[in-house]
């Protein structure tokens, strides 16, 4: 009986996992025209607990996107527009003099923006590198340091950053370092001509939909411990291990893309971040456990900007994602290292 409550209990809950993931999608859906497979990716990263990095071109909903989650969670949210004379100060926070009486004065800390649970990093490649470092901590320890005292940032704390990848011109390439601590880096695309007429039914009309808030930040915070007590097989751990090994020019599973075009491949992130993502698409598609195709559906938006091309990939203008497909292709379970 005590099994059968268990189970039933196990039930429920992956059943409410569903409908509010779902709701999510649903709520952000009348707002966001399109643009389907990205908003579940997004909302995938931020119950996983991890930051996403959004690439298009102008003009695209990416900062929509951002701004319409915000307003589908019940969290706070800022929206920081990164510029090259943003200092770190103007993220963290900063000390500043505080005179309680006359002759008595003392330091206060005064926050950032960075202290919200959603922050919109805009176009995040035009700060400079010492403002980008600001984002380091944050997005790894969930805490900042500033004048030697170290702050923690509520719970739940997402980054989503967005970037263009066509105007370089007065921008600062993310470091590898950065990089790596995004969850996912997704490809924002083109809309369809029906998707594009969509959006004009939706921007041109005298009142545009907004998302009501359809669940709270402490909501995804549970459902994140909730994914992460679903059940992988060792068999299909090690195919995770060995996707991220493939991607290493020098190990002896690397398929020969990456013997040739990459320098260096992915962190053990990357691992972490396709067993999780592998997880929840597990349990939306209605299994107590994870399968292959979980794995191999999450690698691209995990591994993409975790590999460092040589200069012949760059030379043969050698994108990412083709070296993870190969990879896709070659890697079995079976080969899976021990």
């Amino acid at each position: 009986m005590v099994a059968e409550a268990s189970a039933e209990q196990v039930k429920q809950s992956l059943d409410e996992f569903r409908g509010d993931f779902r709701c999510l999608l649903e709520e952000m859906g009348r707002v966001i025209v399109g643009h389907t497979e990205i908003v579940q990716d997004v909302l995938i990263a931020l119950v996983a607990g991890g930051h996403v990095l959004l690439e298009g071109v102008p003009g695209l909903g990416k900062t929509l996107l951002v701004k319409t989650l915000s307003q589908a969670l019940d969290v706070s949210f800022q929206r920081i527009q990164f510029t090259p004379d943003l200092m770190p100060a103007d993220l963290i926070g900063t000390n500043v003099i505080q005179e309680d009486t006359p002759g008595a004065r003392r330091f206060e800390f005064q926050r950032g923006p960075l202290f919200a649970n959603l922050v919109l990093a805009d176009e995040i490649n035009r700060a400079t590198p010492k403002t980008q470092s600001a984002l380091l901590e944050a997005m790894q320890e969930r805490s900042v340091t500033s004048g030697g005292s170290t702050y923690h940032l509520p719970p739940p704390f997402f980054v989503l950053a967005t970037q263009n990848p066509l105007e370089m011109e007065g921008t600062y390439p993310l470091p590898e370092a950065q990089l790596d601590r995004f969850f996912f880096k997704l490809l924002v695309k083109f809309p369809t001509a029906r998707e594009l007429e969509a959006i004009l039914d939706r921007t041109t009309e005298a009142e545009e939909p907004k998302a009501l808030a359809v669940t709270s930040g402490a909501r995804v915070v549970q459902m994140a411990r909730i994914a992460r007590g679903i059940p992988i097989a060792d068999e299909l751990r090690r195919y995770a291990v060995s996707i991220v090994l493939a991607t290493h020019p020098e190990s002896p599973l690397a398929v020969e893309a990456a013997r040739r075009y990459v320098r260096y491949g992915s962190s053990p992130r990357g691992a972490q971040a396709i067993v999780l993502a592998a997880k929840i698409r597990a349990i939306l598609d209605e299994r107590y456990h994870v399968a292959r195709e979980d794995l191999m559906a999450a690698a691209h938006s995990a591994l993409r900007h975790r590999l460092i091309l040589n200069f012949e990939g760059q030379a043969e203008n050698i994108s990412p994602d083709q070296i993870i497909d190969e990879i896709l292709e070659s890697v079995a379970p079976a080969t899976a290292a021990a």
